[in-house]
């Protein structure tokens, strides 16, 4: 409580300092929009949001913890994938699995190893996978060319978004044809053998507006070495020599992404959006069980569609909307991952060709949800939504060279066999949830707005649970918005959790509940002068139920899933703005969290204590923008149980270069990553199988050419 109640005597204090500074009509006239917020609520822009409510809206006076980031913001980072971008974000750190190498999207001190915790949306609809409840650990990267902008809030969004929207939500909103006019393609190579090409195009088509992306791509992937990983351990347990460490991981891609916008301005309220995403020959990373893979390759093809419909004047003080969507994604192992290597040896015997074992999986998620917006009550503005969720993974086969005896240890078998009908990894599982929304946004005084809202999920495995969110928003001056927040949000099970069954190391629980969270915060906004923006925002939250792995009384069968950890974070994040010049803008930010494990009361673990952004934008007349960026991670603290020192400290130097239109059709722009070479390393989770961290891209350069024809 002693944050809160000085979180609540600075707010107060700024609050009524900035007050009495302010004119009395100044003060009364900071609930008119802007020129720039009016076009901003209407193109879409730096200075509005939707994700924070479900409607536009000024990004300053948001019930939410926002950050918003455009396509020109994108360019001036020298980002060429969505990692490069979040890693900007104020709270946010971009970290690593030992599997796959898959993004961890880290807010607030809440880490994982799937990432669950963290909604990823595209044009509001959700991007989840059932297996892990997170994006897939078939991610490969997110190209960003096509992207207009990027909504992020931090904290809890379940009530309005449901399970998952726990530590934060994420919804890139992509290019239509008003966003992207004419034709362009572009082309990029770099380190790695990293090479892609795409075109995109924005027009009218006969009747149709078209909006359309096609991407090419792949990389042979970074190759830091692993010194020692989970294998090296076992061999010395067993007397065996099969580890590949010293070796490289095994990061490499091939990559197609497509998209489609379509809509008709004879009836504007339609819009159809499609997308097709495959990611081939992905490597293993550190190797899905921490030891090195090099020849494991697996596929993921995610094909999505959604139609969505609005009527801003339906009738009388009313507006409508509606959405459908359908994703279908699917994971194949095209070459077979060995979880330990050739030569390996357990308690019940040698695996001459490796300790190998896969899933592949196959589901359909189908989604319908609609809204109705009634603006007839008197300075409120009242929303109601339903929707129902049809979440079916219809397939799923087992591949693998061993089983499990009775006493639940594996046992190897010789060749690779199907044992899908024997000793499944998890059994075709459907999933439907149901629910309601009811949200009110109150203007009570001329510079007060209170939403209060409320949304029940009733899930047709574990039941129901409901998430409201409070938040008080306060125009204190036309130069300061105060805000103070509260709100509860969920993470439900995935079906490997709830379900999985006959695996090694971790196994599924029917009894699981959902992960729950509680989340108060206070933020600042103050246009402290005409070119300098400042941000702060303090929070405090409180984590239970969290499903973690128990280990069972039989020795080596592995952990089952339970709902047991508490945790209790607490921290602030603080940015600023400065337009220093007419060329020249810099952009920094800093956030502290504490995050602590209720049971030990040490460290939750792995997350940075201490991150630190900035960045400069230098416009150069006739040349282009010169943007060199400065990223400091630090402070990451080891859960209990693993008694390795701190994970090692970085701070790495980018240099980004645009040219702009210079060239008339044509934009150059040059990228250095790690400029001086720093040894980065994201933590792996438990100690010993890989004891020296994952290691990440050393130096690294990309060279981009974008042609308008």
């Amino acid at each position: 409580m002693r944050l809160l109640t000085c979180l609540t005597a600075v707010l107060s204090t700024a609050v009524l300092a900035a007050h009495a500074m302010a004119a009395g009509p100044a003060a009364r006239a900071a609930t008119d929009l802007s020129e720039e917020e009016e076009l901003a609520l209407v193109y879409g822009g730096k200075a509005s949001v939707s994700i924070a409510t479900g409607s536009a809206q000024p990004l300053r006076r948001a019930p939410a913890v926002a950050t918003v980031i455009t396509a020109e913001d994108i360019a001036a980072i020298g980002a060429h994938d969505l990692d490069q971008v979040l890693e900007t974000v104020p709270g946010m750190h971009v970290s690593r699995s030992a599997i796959n190498y898959e993004p961890l999207y880290i807010a607030r001190g809440i880490y994982s190893v799937n990432n669950p915790q963290m909604l990823m949306l595209q044009n509001g609809v959700p991007m989840t996978t059932l297996l892990t409840g997170s994006r897939g650990t078939l991610w490969g990267g997110y190209p960003v060319a096509h992207i207009a902008r990027i909504e992020i809030i931090r904290g809890p969004g379940s009530a309005l978004y449901g399970a998952d929207a726990y530590s934060g939500v994420i919804n890139i909103v992509t290019k239509n044809a008003a966003d992207s006019p004419g034709t362009q393609a572009g082309v990029a190579a770099g380190s790695f053998r990293t090479r892609e090409a795409w075109v995109q195009h924005g027009g009218r088509t006969g009747p149709l507006e078209v909006g359309a992306y096609l991407r090419i791509g792949g990389t042979d992937g970074f190759r830091s070495l692993i010194t020692a990983d989970a294998q090296s351990a076992r061999d010395k347990l067993f007397g065996t020599h099969a580890s590949l460490a010293p070796g490289p991981v095994n990061t490499g891609y091939d990559a197609v992404d497509a998209l489609l916008d379509l809509a008709l301005p004879q009836w504007p309220q339609w819009r159809l959006r499609a997308g097709y995403q495959l990611r081939n020959n992905l490597g293993t990373g550190a190797g899905v069980a921490s030891a090195l893979d090099p020849v494991g390759k697996e596929r993921g093809e995610r094909i999505h569609a959604d139609l969505g419909w609005t009527e801003a004047d339906f009738g009388t003080d009313w507006s409508l909307g509606a959405t459908a969507s359908v994703l279908q994604f699917t994971q194949r192992i095209t070459t077979d991952l060995r979880l330990s290597p050739p030569g390996t040896r357990f308690a019940t015997g040698l695996f001459p060709d490796g300790f190998i074992g896969h899933p592949d999986t196959s589901e359909r998620q189908i989604r319908l949800s609609a809204y109705a917006l009634y603006h007839g009550w008197n300075g409120h503005k009242l929303r109601l939504g339903l929707g129902h969720d049809d979440l079916d993974m219809y397939h799923t086969a087992t591949f693998k060279n061993y089983i499990f005896n009775r006493a639940g240890v594996p046992v190897p078998t010789g060749p690779v066999t199907d044992y899908s009908q024997i000793q499944p990894f998890l059994l075709p599982q459907r999933r439907t949830v149901s629910y309601l929304t009811a949200q009110d946004e109150w203007q009570f005084a001329r510079d007060w707005t209170l939403t209060a809202g409320v949304r029940h999920d009733r899930y047709s495995d574990f039941g129901g649970t409901t998430n409201p969110r409070l938040a008080v928003v306060w125009d204190a001056a036309l130069d300061l918005t105060a805000k103070l927040l509260y709100g509860r949000a969920f993470r439900a099970p995935s079906f490997n959790e709830e379900f999985g069954i006959n695996n090694p190391v971790q196994r599924g629980n029917p009894a699981l509940q959902p992960e729950r969270i509680g989340t108060v915060e206070a933020a600042l906004a103050w246009q402290a002068a005409p070119p300098l923006q400042l941000n702060l925002n303090l929070y405090r939250h409180a984590m239970q139920d969290i499903i973690r792995g128990v280990p069972n009384a039989q020795a080596g069968t592995g952990a089952t899933f339970q709902n047991i950890g508490n945790q209790h974070g607490k921290g602030l994040e603080l940015e600023a703005v400065w337009d220093a010049a007419r060329a020249l803008q810099l952009t920094g930010s800093y956030a502290y969290q504490r995050s602590i494990d209720t049971a030990t009361g040490q460290d939750a673990g792995y997350a940075p204590r201490h991150h630190f952004y900035g960045r400069l934008e230098w416009r150069l007349d006739g040349i282009g923008t010169l943007s060199p960026q400065l990223n400091r991670v630090a402070d990451r603290r080891r859960a209990r149980g693993d008694a390795r020192p701190k994970v090692p400290d970085y701070t790495t130097f980018d240099l980004a270069f645009s040219s702009g239109r210079v060239l008339r059709r044509c934009e150059l722009s040059l990228a250095l990553r790690n400029v001086f070479n720093a040894d980065v390393r994201e933590p792996s989770l438990a100690p010993g199988l890989i004891p020296n961290d994952l290691p990440m891209a050393p130096r690294a350069v990309s060279l981009r050419a974008v042609v308008t024809l």
